[in-house]
């Protein structure tokens, strides 16, 4: 048992989230002698394999995270959703997020905050402190709150995110972009960390995420041009978290935590078009290009990654499907799409196809999708309208998995009430380090004796 700290603890906490960075891989690098700060926190804290969220796309898991409940509480399903009687699709934001965030419960009770580049904060919401919006914003000025802060963030240089654009063209320069970016944003972190006044602080790394799509298989293949370049990120990423442990000494807890794992890429497949080969998916074009396209005669469709929605009467815009066939159809679906197989091996494509309400509740379940397709690692499902592309790769090499998160707490051992961890009881945990109840519709527990 890891002791805690003597005498009384301090009721600050620093989160450093690491977007995409599995357990799996920072255990086998420290095994290896690499992750050298990394190790150094390991003999001082406990770390932990983490469960995410389905599905394990960073949107939907950092909202659980931040609110410590299932999508169907916090009404954030995707990175992209459509509008509720229409095929209009849309990128949801922290305005979709219907529930309280951690840092907003925190400044209710008084406590003051200072929150950078967590997916799914922009617009930013008012908090007791400052906010810095993510990725989601395309323009620093809009990102953050109070406003003030954007104008000292562009003196800094700061970016809210890497071009993955420029992944596609040409990797040694997206290496160096994320290489910036992570820079910039140490250098922002550390100087608010030293300046402002806060009694919780994260900093939110997604360059680990924009490395791990583009160069994961080149990492595993130990590409000669590109492998050094990868763990020379990860080592600038090991170091970072070296320097906030150094900085905050003991009076803070510290948290590192992730919100997936990764695994390369072994085939992108395209659910749609095996919708179509199963007679489930009709367009009234030869060519069609989206959601518009679709036949009344279809019964199901898919957006990314493998959210299936039922063509139901009364919901969808050509919606075919009796309300009392809906359990049929989606029982013929499942089939379906259990029984895709990669060949010429047979490789069973899909773990598991859950119903919507086998793994989400709340208020907000009916704008859940009615299926989820869950692949085996390897498999990137996507959505889109290919046309005879039931399989494809793309320059991605990396892809998300579910059960391979990691999550570390320094000077703590915890050991969950539950068999598995998920990422919604990091929510709980951090509120009883301040001090502070947990609401009572949080689905996560904390870890915390």
């Amino acid at each position: 048992m890891i002791a805690s700290l003597p005498g009384k603890r301090p009721v600050r906490v620093v989160v450093i989230s690491i977007d995409g960075v599995p357990y799996s891989f920072v255990k086998n690098r420290m095994a290896a002698g690499e992750f050298p700060n990394f190790r150094r926190l390991l003999s001082r804290g406990a770390l932990h394999r983490m469960n995410s969220v389905q599905p394990c796309v960073s949107s939907v898991a950092w909202a659980s995270y931040m609110t410590g409940k299932n999508p169907g509480k916090h009404n954030i399903f995707g990175f992209v959703d459509k509008k509720p009687g229409t095929f209009e699709t849309f990128v949801p934001t922290s305005v979709n997020l219907k529930s309280e965030t951690i840092w907003e419960t925190m400044s209710r009770a008084g406590k003051r905050v200072f929150v950078m580049n967590v997916p799914v904060t922009f617009p930013p919401r008012q908090v007791n402190g400052a906010l810095i919006g993510c990725f989601l914003s395309t323009r620093l000025e809009k990102a953050t709150y109070p406003a003030g802060i954007a104008r000292d963030l562009k003196n800094m240089g700061y970016r809210l995110d890497a071009s993955a654009a420029i992944a596609r063209e040409n990797l040694a320069q997206f290496i160096e972009e994320c290489q910036h970016v992570l820079v910039k944003r140490a250098e922002a972190m550390f100087h608010y960390l030293a300046q402002e006044p806060w009694d919780f602080f994260q900093c939110h790394i997604m360059e680990t995420d924009r490395m791990n799509h583009f160069l994961w298989e080149h990492a595993e293949q130990a590409d000669s041009l590109y492998a050094p370049a990868f763990f020379d990120f990860y080592k600038r990423v090991d170091d970072l978290l070296g320097e906030v442990d150094k900085k905050i000494g003991d009076d803070a807890e510290l948290i590192v935590l992730s919100d997936h794992g990764f695994c390369s890429i072994k085939k992108e497949i395209y659910l749609n078009q095996h919708l179509v080969e199963a007679g489930l998916l009709k367009f009234k074009t030869a060519t069609p290009k989206s959601l518009d396209d679709l036949h009344p005669d279809t019964l199901a469709y898919s957006l990314i990654p493998g959210r299936l929605f039922i063509n139901l009467q009364g919901r969808e815009p050509c919606g075919t499907v009796l309300p009392e066939d809906y359990d049929f159809v989606r029982d013929r679906v499942i089939r379906v799409l259990s029984e895709l197989k990669d060949s010429p091996d047979g490789v069973p494509i899909m773990r598991q196809v859950y119903k919507r309400e086998d793994i989400y509740h709340g208020e907000y379940l009916p704008a859940a999708a009615d299926l989820l397709a869950v692949p085996n690692k390897g498999y990137d499902l996507k959505g889109g309208f290919k046309a005879n592309a039931a399989s494809d790769k793309s320059a991605l090499v990396g892809m998300h998995t579910f059960d391979d998160a990691l999550l570390y707490m320094r000077h703590r051992d915890f050991k969950p009430e539950r068999e598995e961890i998920w990422i919604g009881d990091v929510a709980p945990t951090i509120l009883q380090m301040l001090q502070l109840p947990a609401p009572d519709d949080m689905d996560g527990i904390s870890l915390l004796p």
